[in-house]
């Protein structure tokens, strides 16, 4: 006599346990956004203050950003926030709050970047426009963008 249950087949005879075949769900996401990593020794909220001035935005600190890594290990990264109705900017801190996990970046391709930031939207400001006006600000050093087509981790980036 065979029984069925929902995720185990149980041979009765010889009390073994087979499993069945698991089915996968793939999501296939589009990215429709731009990154840009950004070298500043400036804190968070001084970055986040001079991009508001200059991109005449309203940055916000918002609640850290909780990613779940490898092998049972979480980490949070400090992230700024700016939406309208047609445009998306936010800026996150590449580097863990965690002290500890220092070595789990935000973007690992790219460790050297201090910041993040994500544009997106219809309107969003032209690409190069944006890269000169973020150059201009005296606490950042460097500014160029990341593609998205190399970038193993972009998954980080879907809330």
């Amino acid at each position: 006599m065979v029984q069925y249950c929902q995720t185990f087949r149980v041979l009765r005879d010889t009390n073994r346990v087979a499993k069945m075949k698991k089915k996968r769900l793939e999501i296939e996401y589009t990215f429709d956004f731009e990154l840009m990593g950004i070298i500043s020794s400036a804190k968070g909220y001084k970055l986040a203050w001079e991009v508001n001035s200059v991109l005449l935005s309203k940055l916000v600190k918002q609640k850290d950003v909780t990613i779940d890594l490898k092998r049972n290990v979480t980490a949070s990264y400090s992230h700024y926030s700016f939406e309208n109705e047609v445009n998306i900017l936010k800026l996150f801190r590449n580097k863990p709050n965690e002290p500890e996990l220092a070595k789990h970046v935000l973007i690992p391709e790219f460790p050297h970047y201090d910041y993040i930031i994500l544009s997106q939207g219809e309107a969003h400001m032209d690409s190069k426009r944006l890269q000169e006006l973020l150059r201009n600000i005296p606490s950042i050093e460097l500014a160029a963008f990341i593609p998205l087509a190399a970038l193993k981790s972009k998954d980080n980036f879907i809330f």
